[in-house]
């Protein structure tokens, strides 16, 4: 344990805490999310792939009682008959479509047997800036329109609507906030008209049948959650080893290093005796202590000392 004891230290417990805090997310929210949406893109393309291929119902038998659309029946075409409620048109502001800035128009119909539903008529781009351009009315009178049923989108707070130019205009398709807006009791869903319909106006094109990225999107932050708690695992395998290096490096500095002589040598110089000092023992002259007598000198010594006089 007391070479685990590095990982008390506070950078380590933080690392090991924005790991595992990472990991978490990874689990219970970011791969839930991408593969939320995965399901729920597909779900909806295979609403849309049964309803290219059913024939349309009346409005009525899909119309909740009370409360919003059932999601099982969006995208599901129907046939709506009723008169269109041109003075209580809104626009919805701030949309794209096909990559371009658009505004959809809004118009509600009202149903023979007195249920008013909200009917997007298709969309309009904007001109001179962002000022929605003049709109073709709806016609008059009794119409008959195949359109598709789509549930209501909600709302944010904070983005309420607004009249411009004597229009009103919201940032949502609502059908709930529309028909506060215009002050008209809407059905909880909306109807996208198909193109060539009466009052159909630029056609909102259909989503794209592909699941797109989000299952491998889903599959990546799986991935992301299980590589975060390896990868600290490593650095502290790594760190453990570092530290063994470092023990042993230090261990091995203070031992004492041997001289590199051969075997035999030391084993002759061990059983060698020690060789005496040559010592001149001083002699003692009158009682005193004496000096030491000089070593004699060599020859080289004595001829140089002859040469110049400096013999002893």
């Amino acid at each position: 344990m007391r070479r685990l004891s590095f990982l008390l230290r506070p950078g380590w417990l933080v690392l090991a805490v924005v790991v595992a805090g990472f990991a978490y997310m990874c689990f219970t929210v970011l791969a839930p999310w991408q593969l939320g949406k995965n399901t729920n893109t597909e779900h909806r393309n295979a609403l849309i792939e049964q309803s290219v291929n059913a024939d349309p119902v009346p409005v009525q038998s899909i119309l909740p009682e009370s409360g919003p659309l059932n999601p099982d029946d969006e995208w599901r075409q129907v046939t709506a008959t009723g008169t269109y409620l041109s003075d209580r048109e809104a626009l919805v502001r701030l949309r794209s479509i096909e990559g371009d800035p658009a505004y959809e128009v809004l118009t509600p119909m009202r149903l023979a047997g007195g249920e008013v539903i909200l009917v997007n008529r298709g969309f309009v781009r904007p001109v001179q800036g962002t000022l929605a351009p003049p709109i073709e009315p709806a016609p008059a009178g009794e119409v008959t329109v195949n359109a598709r049923a789509r549930v209501s989108e909600g709302t944010v707070p904070g983005k309420d609507p607004i009249v411009e130019n004597g229009i009103p205009q919201v940032y949502f398709l609502d059908a709930g906030q529309v028909g506060t807006t215009v002050g008209l009791p809407l059905v909880d869903a909306w109807f996208q008209l198909s193109a060539g319909e009466p009052g159909a106006l630029n056609p909102i094109p259909l989503p794209q049948l592909d699941a797109g990225p989000y299952l491998s999107y889903g599959l990546q932050w799986l991935a992301f959650g299980i590589m975060a708690p390896l990868g600290l695992a490593y650095f502290v395998r790594a760190e453990i080893r570092e530290r063994r290096r470092e023990r042993a490096s230090t261990v091995v500095a203070a031992e004492p290093v041997a001289a590199d002589v051969p075997i035999a040598d030391v084993a002759s110089v061990a059983t060698e005796p020690a060789p005496v000092e040559d010592v001149t023992v001083p002699r003692r002259r009158f009682g005193r202590q004496a000096e030491a007598e000089p070593a004699p000198m060599t020859a080289a010594e004595a001829k140089l000392a002859d040469r110049y006089g400096k013999r002893r």
